[in-house]
């Protein structure tokens, strides 16, 4: 009982870190997922059900709100059919490999291993492998171009970086962009 209410604490206490950077840091000083590469940042506020069931490589940003679901409870509603059958618990690994962004509402579902190089678009639901060099969007998610197609079309798209304080420059930019189409 111990074990299980520490966890639930530990849960309670990265909720409550608001700032990403830190609850990213107390993630890693207390080793809270399986392993965690160089570069890592997790921008969620919810720990997954089993974090020690899931990898991270080097260079991984999680955005807010993304799932991952390495487990499910189909067990529990097979286990009252009266057939007299017991399935068990269903947990499953998921490895997230370098250089990878999963973007906001993403789900990641159990047993799946992504690649390197990747960008999984916001709202993506994975369902399949990820092959490295790619870039995956929708649901399920569909490999929609490759890594280093996007970062061609970042770079042809935003040639000039713009400071963050530069409002008006980002608002001008917006406005020539949907004014010339």
């Amino acid at each position: 009982m111990k074990s299980y209410v520490k966890k639930q604490l530990i849960r309670i206490r990265v909720y409550l870190i608001f700032d990403g950077i830190k609850r990213t840091n107390y993630i890693i000083k207390k080793k809270l997922f399986y392993s965690v590469g160089t570069n890592f940042f997790f921008q969620p506020r919810v720990l997954p059900s089993d974090p020690k069931l899931i990898k991270f490589g080097n260079n991984v940003t999680v955005a807010s709100n993304v799932t991952f679901i390495n487990h499910d409870l189909i067990y529990r509603t097979l286990n009252f059919l009266n057939n007299g059958k017991y399935y068990s618990y269903y947990a499953k690994p998921i490895e997230i490999g370098d250089n990878v962004f999963i973007g906001s509402n993403s789900t990641i579902l159990p047993n799946i291993k992504v690649g390197s190089n990747v960008v999984i678009a916001a709202g993506s639901v994975v369902t399949k492998d990820v092959e490295s060099n790619t870039v995956v969007a929708g649901n399920p998610a569909k490999k929609i171009c490759t890594f280093e197609e996007l970062i061609e079309k970042r770079e042809k798209e935003n040639p000039r970086l713009l400071a963050e304080e530069d409002i008006e420059g980002i608002w001008r930019l917006f406005n020539e962009e949907k004014n010339n189409r």
